[in-house]
């Protein structure tokens, strides 16, 4: 996979590191855009409060159906004093979630706090050979940052609220090179499903982070109930799930079981109160969950915005809402298209 400002912008992306240090929209201070007509603009400014409408925030995270970002302004940032790694095992993923709820009720705001479970870690280990214990139901990647005094202390307040959590051992980076270990076995996730797995559907839903446990129990019955396996590697401090639903495209039928789980668990995210994306967007996988989240007045708002940047719909058609769009087909409300109605496509 390859990972560019530009994507990043299009999704509004976070990744790890995003619990502390927020979304790309939090370290974007202007661009250049081309939009649909071929016109150039500059949205945004080199200073933090800007005149006039947020035009900057409306392009971020749009998918690239406004614009298309071609420079960009961003914020840097001092690299901080001192970094502490650690991964702490558990026998279950209810007591890593709780060892998550007790670092943040604490106070203590970490760079990172990742969730591994067994089936993630078995990938990682056959992969890139990065330390994980293959003995344990759940891992977390905890990592803090900032001066060397508050980050030791807050180390340690972390490990006992891992040990009070019931955490079966504890590893620490003592160096910056199995830091990185660490950090690769973590990264290495995505690609390392292909060590257990042919083919796999990645989610991206959020959710409260109190209710991790009970989500991925909730997840483990679907799976069990489709006949599909589902690993789990995500971002437990804001609790953005990545659950990849591992199936055979060779095999008759689980495909097309393996779509449906995967929607499925979206749709789920949503009804504990979370989202069906937080930071892999809606595309074309997630539009039909639309709904689900939004209402039509919400969504009509939403294509209003659109149609102001776009109005011949040519700008990465077919993304975002639950219609068949075509390339140059106007946004508004959903018409039959003389393909659907000649039955040669299906409403999305």
């Amino acid at each position: 996979t390859v990972c560019t400002i530009g994507g990043n912008i299009a999704e509004n992306s976070g990744g790890a590191h995003c619990m502390k240090y927020g979304f790309t929209t939090n370290h974007v201070h202007a661009m250049t855009l081309v939009l649909p007509d071929a016109s150039v603009i500059t949205v945004g400014g080199a200073g933090v409060e800007v005149v006039g409408p947020d035009l900057r925030g409306a392009v971020i995270g749009s998918e690239g159906t406004l614009a298309i970002a071609t420079s960009v302004t961003v914020r840097l940032l001092r690299k901080p004093e001192a970094v502490r790694t650690l991964v702490a095992d558990f026998a279950s993923a209810e007591a890593a979630g709780e060892a998550v709820s007790g670092i943040i009720a604490a106070g203590i705001i970490p760079a990172a706090v990742e969730m591994l479970d067994a089936l993630a870690i078995e990938a990682c280990e056959a992969a890139v050979h990065a330390g994980y214990s293959l003995d344990t139901a759940a891992a977390l990647v905890v990592e803090l940052d900032g001066p060397t005094a508050e980050c030791t202390e807050d180390f340690e307040r972390v490990q006992a609220i891992c040990r009070a959590a019931g955490t079966t051992h504890i590893r620490f980076a003592t160096d910056p090179e199995e830091r990185m270990l660490i950090w690769k076995g973590r990264k290495a996730a995505f690609a390392a499903m292909g060590r257990i797995s042919p083919d796999y559907f990645v989610q991206d839903g959020v959710i409260p982070r109190t209710r991790l446990g009970e989500a991925l129990a909730r997840m483990q019955e679907m799976a069990d109930e489709a006949g599909l396996r589902v690993a789990n590697v995500f971002h437990a401090g804001d609790g953005n799930l990545h659950p990849l639903v591992l199936y055979n495209a060779a095999v008759p039928g689980e495909s097309e079981r393996g779509e449906h789980l995967s929607s499925a668990i979206a749709e789920l995210c949503v009804e504990m109160g979370g989202s069906i994306t937080g930071e892999h967007g809606v595309g074309t996988d997630k539009a039909c969950s639309m709904p689900k989240m939004f209402s039509e007045d919400d969504l009509a708002v939403m294509k209003r915005l659109r149609a102001a940047f776009d109005p011949d719909g040519i700008c990465n058609p077919g993304k975002i809402f639950p219609t068949p769009r075509l390339c140059g087909e106007r946004p508004g409300p959903y018409r039959v298209h003389p393909l659907e109605a000649a039955g040669l496509i299906d409403r999305m």
